[in-house]
Parts: C-alpha cells; sequence; structure tokens
C-alpha cells in the first residue's frame, strides 16, 4: 500500500481516516471526554456556575483565544504553496481561518462582559497560571513541533473538544435565559458560533493530518500526534480545575447569570 493518503470517505467519519490515525483518536478519547463532561460544563448549561468561577474562566482562557490567531499563523509560517498536497490543504485552511479566530475573540470579550469583565480585565490576568498554561502550551507546540503535530494539538484537539463543550453549555437553554434580555444575543454568540462551526473545523484539520503524515507514518511521529493531543486535553482539564477552585469563594446559588452582578437588581420586581 502507498503512504500517501486521500480521503474518500465522509469527513466526519472516523472510518475514512487511517488505521493509525482511528488508533490515536480512539486512545486519547478518555482524556478528551475529562473535558466535554467537566463539572464546569455542566453547571454553566444549568446556570449554576459560580460568579468567581466563571470569572476565573473567562479571564483565564482569554489568553487562548486571543492568541489563536497567532499560533495558527506560526503553522502558517511552516510551508510555501506547492509544497505538498497535505502542505497546501493546511495553508487553505489556515488562512481562511485567522480572520474567522480575530472574530471569536471579540465574541468572548462581549461573553465576559455579562460577568461585568472589560478588556483590561481579561488582559490583566490575576492569580490563573493554571488556566494560562494551555496558551502557553499552544505556543510551544506551534513553535518546536512539526505542522502536523501541532495542527492535530490546536485545531484538531483544542478546538474539537470546544466544540464538544459548546453544544454541552447550549444543549438546554437554562444558561441563555438566565442572562438579561439587553445582554443575551452578544454574550451567546461565542457558544453559539463554536456549538455550531467547529462541527467540522477539527475534522478539517484532522483530515490534513492524515494527509500530511500518510497511511504509514514512522512510529515517532505517531507517539508525537498522539502526546500532543492527549496534552492539550490536559491542559484544557487543568484550567477547568483551576478555574472550580474559585466555587470555593462564593455559594452555588451566586451564579454567573445573577442579575445583581450586572446590575440589574430590579428585573424581577418589573
Amino acid at each position: 500500500m502507498s503512504n500517501e493518503f486521500r480521503r474518500s470517505g465522509d469527513l466526519k467519519s472516523i472510518g475514512s481516516y487511517p488505521v493509525w490515525l482511528q488508533r490515536v483518536v480512539h486512545e486519547t478519547t478518555v482524556h478528551k471526554r475529562r473535558v466535554v463532561e467537566h463539572e464546569l460544563f455542566s453547571l454553566m448549561r444549568d446556570a449554576k456556575l459560580p460568579t468567581a468561577a466563571m470569572k476565573r474562566f473567562m479571564i483565564g482562557v482569554w489568553p487562548t483565544i486571543e492568541q489563536f490567531p497567532r499560533f495558527m499563523a506560526m503553522n502558517l509560517k511552516k510551508m510555501g504553496y506547492g509544497d505538498s498536497v497535505g502542505e497546501d490543504m493546511a495553508r487553505r485552511y489556515l488562512i481562511q481561518n485567522i480572520r474567522v479566530e480575530q472574530k471569536h475573540a471579540e465574541h468572548w470579550a462581549a461573553w465576559a462582559g455579562s460577568v461585568g469583565l472589560g478588556l483590561a480585565d481579561l488582559r490583566a490576568g490575576g492569580d490563573t497560571e493554571e488556566l494560562q498554561a494551555l496558551a502557553h502550551w499552544c505556543w510551544y507546540v506551534c513553535d518546536a513541533e512539526s505542522l502536523a503535530v501541532a495542527m492535530a494539538a490546536t485545531n484538531y484537539a483544542v478546538e474539537g473538544a470546544t466544540g464538544e463543550w459548546s453544544c454541552v453549555v447550549c444543549s438546554r437553554d437554562t444558561y441563555a435565559r438566565s442572562l438579561p434580555d439587553e445582554i443575551r444575543a452578544p454574550a451567546m454568540r461565542w457558544l453559539k458560533v463554536h456549538a455550531e462551526y467547529d462541527d467540522t473545523h477539527p475534522w478539517e484539520a484532522l483530515d490534513i493530518v492524515a494527509t500530511l503524515l500518510g497511511h504509514a507514518p514512522h512510529p515517532a511521529e505517531i507517539a508525537s500526534v498522539r502526546r500532543a493531543i492527549r496534552a492539550s486535553y490536559r491542559y484544557m482539564e487543568m484550567s477547568l480545575d483551576s478555574a472550580m477552585m474559585a466555587a470555593a469563594h462564593g455559594s452555588f446559588d451566586e451564579t454567573a447569570s445573577n442579575a445583581s452582578t450586572l446590575g440589574f437588581d430590579d428585573l424581577d420586581a418589573a
């Protein structure tokens, strides 16, 4: 069998990809589930996440959101037009989506406003080193590793898990309805976009990884892809655990959608 891979099956069917990549996805699924099924997102979905935890989450994840176009640009520098089929796929993908990621940063800033956080608060960071470790990892892997490994870690793993946890939060309208009417639409835009848009995005990244490495890459390359995907999930889980530590400072009755936090104390009386 030629090492060259060209997908012929459905984009979103794992059976369309090389056996080695199917195994990697299967072996890292348990780590992804720890992210997607994290308590923070179920509490957010049910509008029961304490304000302190929500703020810590919004501030801590901001560096990854804000810098994601830079991570993609770092990968874009690794190739030139016509280098290979896989690199041309990656080049088109990255060029098309860097601008999209910029809009995502704007949406995140609007969402942060729903808990009273401004851009200065997001930039200040605060005591959120554990959460910011994800951004440091993404920077490292895009700077030091191959195009296939870096895209597996970021565009497949980080974006894929993000799309899935966004679907969890949006699976009920409880959180959306907990937000005041005046801010609901802009506050929900980041979640809504990711719950829909990222459905195919990580699969496209997986297709690129498969095309770059082919049917039978060197075992060391496979190990690097596996390690990078697993590390991304672990750093994401670390971030969520760190955000939940803030729950100890507030009651679970003090939710991220508490109207008093936003200055809407009189809404219930209206």
